[in-house]
Order: structure tokens, then C-alpha cells, then sequence
């Protein structure tokens, strides 16, 4: 029909613009948080922006469910405000009409993040982890750095003055190393170099330098000049290691697991793309707005019975990971949304009235 077709092609423009917005203020946010990681040394500074790409994609599912509600809410409140909805009721044609144009644009959003929850979130949280991991190995590995200090293994400290990269030569190194007893080396070298034997080690090669070992604030250094030394250097890096959080396993895995923690991230992975659907019946008795009011108190309880739903699918979640049955923590709250969604439907259908004979009404079914 022709509403449907406009109905579909305003929700599609204003979906478009709403998460282009979300996804810009959330991203800024977390480009920050990763900068500021990268800064301490917690991410490698080569992971941020592949980082910041697994994240949007992580955050997909919620941002097309927020995308997806708010749309709704926005073109049919539009409608209540424009008497489009008042012309539609004084037809004679009932608010349930709607709910087949609102299926049409909220399946699409509820399958796509059915694959993105069930299939592709496991696999790409994986690689991130795997990913994180490898770059924090290589930059651990890559101790060269002039001009700064580096820490590398758990007793040594370097510093490179000059690097030159074309001859892979440090240019007046400097190395202090810890040793028992409370005594300490220090090193200084006018050349060095820098050989990976190994995926855990790597040989520090010093010329023309000397080595200082005492024990600091005595005077019993002993002092060692010598024309080439080899250091063995420990990194202490365990291997890549397939990530063990329960974002990154399988849902194959968690089917067949009958472990709490599990059968939470299994409930969490079913009841997004099933919230949307109930989103999109709620939307419609929701979107109601009075003209000759001019308030939007609709809005308000909008967000307000959003967030009782995502907080209560999140707490339940936690129930299920302390020993809550499944079923015991997937049903409550998406059968009280579709209870609510179906009587708030049923009250918006009976004709404006006093709130108690009109719901009174709207629970037997009646249209007065």
C-alpha cells in the first residue's frame, strides 16, 4: 500500500541519519579510551585503529536496535503530532494495521543482528584478541626506540641515543640491569645491534663499550671495558593463545554447554534480535502523542521502559551465570514486554477516555 511504501522510506532516511550520529559520538569516545591506553602502554600503539574497528563492529547489534527504536518513534510520533494518526483512527482503521509496516522494517534489523550476534561478533572478538596479542608481542620484540627508555624482561632498562635504521645499528647505548643480591650493571656501549634468534629472545650484540657492577651508594664497582659482548635477552612472552572469553566462543560451542557462564552468553545472543521485534510492537502504542498537550511524556517513557528492558535482560544475565535455569532467565522479561506491548496497543485502540474505564475497556476487549 502507498502509507506503507512512505512509511518504510522515512524510517530507512531517518535510520540512516540517527546512526550516523550514534556511531560519531560513540566513536570519539572509545578513540579516546584507546589513545589513552595506547599512551600507558596497555594496546599497542599499531593496534588502535584495527582495535577501533573491531569495536564498531562489536557494537553493531545495539546501535542498529537503538537505530532501529528510535526511528520508529520518531516518524510515528510525527505522525500523532501532524493528525495523520487522527485521520487514520477517524477511518475507522485500527493502530494493529500498523504493525505489519513495522514488521517489515524491523525483521531486516533483527536478522542481520541475529548473524552478527550468533556468527560474526565470536569469530571478529576472537581475532581482536588475537590480533591485540600478536602486536603486543612485536612491539615488545621491537626494542628499538631512540631516545627513550624501554624496559624490556623483568631486571633490564634501555636506552638507544640514535638508531640507524638503513644499517640496523643503536648509536651510545645505555643498559642498566638488576641483579641478586642488590647489586646492579650498568652498561654503556658506543654500538650495538640487535639479532631475533628466537620467538621468546633476542641477542644484543655491544661493541667498543664498558660494563660497571656494585651495589648502588658503595664504592665497590668493578669496571670492565670489552671489545664486543653478547646479551641474551628475555622477553617473557607467552605464545598467541586462542582467547578464552565467552564473547569469543562459538555459539555451536555454547549450545551444547551446560556451563552458567555459557548458557548466559547463549540467553544474551538470542534476546537481542529478539528485543527489536518487541521494541517494534511497543513502538507503535509509545509513539502516541497529543497535539493540544504538547508535551512528550510518550518520549520519556520510550527511553524509560527501554532501559527497564536492557537492564533487566542484563541482570538476568548475571542470574543465569550464578546458577539461574535458562529458560528461567531468557522468557520473564520478553514476555512482559510483549504482555505490555500487546495491552498498551489494546488502550491506544479504545477511543480517548478517563485511564481506568478505558484500560478496563481495552482488557475485555471492548471499543466504546
Amino acid at each position: 500500500m502507498i502509507y506503507q511504501r512512505k512509511f518504510i522510506k522515512e524510517l530507512s532516511f531517518t535510520a540512516v541519519g540517527i546512526f550516523v550520529v550514534l556511531l560519531a559520538i560513540l566513536l570519539c569516545t572509545q578513540v579516546v579510551n584507546l589513545l589513552g591506553r595506547a599512551a600507558d602502554g596497555r594496546v599497542a600503539i599499531d593496534a588502535v585503529g584495527t582495535l577501533i574497528g573491531f569495536w564498531m563492529l562489536g557494537l553493531t547489534p545495539l546501535l542498529l536496535i537503538l537505530t532501529a527504536f528510535i526511528s520508529l518513534l520518531t516518524v510515528l510520533t510525527r505522525y500523532w503530532r501532524d493528525s495523520e494518526m487522527a485521520v487514520w483512527r477517524a477511518g475507522g482503521l485500527s493502530l494493529s494495521r500498523w504493525l505489519r509496516p513495522v514488521a517489515w522494517f524491523v525483521v531486516p534489523f533483527s536478522l542481520l543482528i541475529a548473524v552478527l550476534t550468533l556468527a560474526v561478533l565470536p569469530w571478529a572478538e576472537s581475532r581482536s584478541q588475537e590480533y591485540a596479542q600478536i602486536l603486543k608481542q612485536q612491539q615488545a620484540l621491537s626494542m628499538v626506540e631512540q631516545g627513550v627508555f624501554r624496559a624490556v624482561g623483568r631486571d633490564r632498562v634501555y636506552f638507544i641515543e640514535r638508531f640507524d635504521s638503513e644499517q640496523g645499528i643503536a648509536k651510545n647505548l645505555f643498559i642498566r640491569e638488576q641483579m641478586p643480591a642488590g647489586k646492579s650493571a650498568i652498561i654503556t656501549a658506543q654500538s650495538g645491534n640487535f639479532k631475533l634468534d628466537d620467538p621468546k629472545e633476542r641477542t644484543l650484540t655491544l661493541l667498543n663499550g664498558r660494563r660497571y657492577v656494585g651495589t648502588p651508594g658503595q664504592a665497590d664497582y668493578e669496571v670492565v671495558s670489552f671489545d664486543k659482548l653478547d646479551l641474551l635477552v628475555q622477553t617473557n612472552i607467552d605464545p598467541v593463545k586462542p582467547s578464552e572469553a565467552r564473547q569469543a566462543i562459538p555459539t555451536s560451542k555454547l549450545w551444547n554447554s551446560d556451563q552458567p557462564r555459557h548458557q548466559a552468553e547463549l540467553m544474551w545472543r538470542l534476546s537481542l534480535p529478539l528485543s527489536l521485534l518487541l521494541l517494534g510492537l511497543l513502538s507503535v502504542p509509545l509513539s502516541y502523542f497529543n497535539p493540544r498537550a504538547g508535551h512528550s511524556y510518550n518520549l520519556v517513557l520510550a527511553v524509560v521502559l527501554f532501559l527497564i528492558y536492557q537492564n533487566g535482560l542484563t541482570l538476568l544475565r548475571r542470574a543465569v551465570e550464578d546458577g539461574l535455569p535458562f529458560w528461567l532467565g531468557f522468557l520473564p522479561m520478553h514476555v512482559l514486554m510483549l504482555l505490555l506491548g500487546w495491552l498498551l496497543l489494546r488502550y491506544r485502540n479504545q477511543p480517548s477516555g478517563a485511564f481506568w474505564p478505558t484500560l478496563k475497556a481495552a482488557l475485555k476487549g471492548n471499543r466504546s
